[in-house]
């Protein structure tokens, strides 16, 4: 989709943009994707009201076939996957020890294999905790970005759009409530605590349908023909500014970004869609139970209207949010929103109020309370 004509790549407005294929990708011919197509705020609107198509091809992929493969899931990881089958998909963590989020995928199951595409720079680190972790496991995990690319239709008309591609009756997330502290064993069901429909595409691939629309998980083969039959069905493009203004918009962190190294999932709102409470050990439970029972991690996820006087450039990820002199959180994801203006995902210590006044760098910043 990059060389779609109004198409600016990522990396030529940022070099240092973590939005760029892995290097070992781009030598396999992994390209980049678009920021924009020449009018972002047109694009977020399109996604905000109607359809899009985003070019999420720089993602990484991890095929995890091999008939041990649901059980094994389920043992490394924080979600609960005994009962997966072909044609569902969920999210899930790798959790370090003291239960810090270290990684987090997407997941499709076929029958056959289960599919896991992460964040762009982080699969060469899953793949190598998977393989640590294989032992005499009948699982095969390995790299196939290479091979498959990422799609996404975003927009309230997504599920109509993936239908001209043949994959219809896609059902709506279904995602188990939260429990309160100290809940009852046996209260969760024993299943995915998100549960995504999956169904498979006459090209070749999956659509998957999540919380921002349907993602199309195609072999990179077919990914011009998916992309010029959407193209003629009316379904314009739409860059990756867009999709993560749209993403900030709806709280949802994004790993790597949203979060740093000391990150637990109940603080970024990753306990819903990718986090069993009841499913037994797995790396870095204790962490997240002992948390979940307290009902208070000791940081939570925000979203800040910036003010936009000082400057117009947002944050980069990492700066510093200020209290009174005193840093009490980082800024993740920041952007320029159609509607809300300029606005950051932030991680800040639990007891800010707020009202407080905020300060990243000289701007200033307010917490959305709702």
């Amino acid at each position: 989709m990059i060389d779609i004509a109004g198409a600016v790549s990522v990396e030529s407005i940022d070099e240092a943009s973590r939005d760029q294929p892995e290097p070992a990708h781009a030598a396999a011919g992994v390209r980049g994707v678009a920021a924009h197509y020449g009018d972002p705020m047109r694009e977020q609107r399109t996604l905000d009201t109607a359809v899009g198509l985003v070019d999420r091809s720089h993602r990484g992929v991890v095929a995890v076939p091999g008939e041990e493969r649901i059980g094994w899931l389920h043992t490394l990881t924080s979600q609960h996957l005994a009962q997966l089958t072909a044609g569902q998909g969920t999210e899930l963590l790798v959790l370090s020890p003291h239960g810090h989020v270290e990684q987090h995928a997407m997941v499709a199951e076929d029958g056959i294999t289960t599919w896991l595409d992460t964040e762009p720079g982080a699969t060469a680190g899953l793949l190598s905790y998977l393989e640590r972790m294989r032992f005499f496991s009948k699982v095969e995990p390995r790299d196939v970005t290479p091979e498959h690319a990422l799609l996404s239709l975003v927009g309230p008309e997504a599920p109509a759009a993936v239908e001209t591609l043949g994959a219809t009756g896609l059902a709506a997330p279904d995602v188990v409530a939260v429990p309160g502290p100290k809940f009852r064993s046996g209260e969760l069901p024993p299943r995915p605590t998100a549960l995504y429909d999956v169904r498979p595409l006459p090209v070749g691939g999956w659509a998957r349908r999540g919380p921002l629309g349907v993602d199309l998980l195609v072999p990179r083969a077919a990914m011009e023909q998916v992309v010029t039959q959407l193209r003629g069905n009316g379904v314009p493009v739409a860059g990756l500014w867009a999709y993560e203004a749209v993403r900030v918009a709806a709280r949802r962190a994004r790993v790597g970004v949203d979060t740093d190294h000391r990150t637990i999932p109940a603080e970024v709102d990753l306990v819903a869609p990718a986090v069993h409470l009841d499913k037994g050990c797995y790396r870095g439970q204790e962490t997240v139970a002992r948390v979940h029972n307290m009902g208070r991690p000791p940081r939570r996820l925000v979203l800040l209207h910036l003010d936009g006087v000082t400057t117009d450039q947002p944050p980069v990820a990492g700066t510093p949010v200020t209290l009174d002199g005193r840093a009490v959180g980082f800024v993740g994801t920041a952007v320029h929103h159609h509607e809300l203006g300029q606005v950051a995902l932030a991680v800040v210590k639990r007891n800010v109020a707020d009202d407080a006044r905020l300060l990243i760098g000289e701007t200033a910043a307010a917490i959305d309370p709702m």
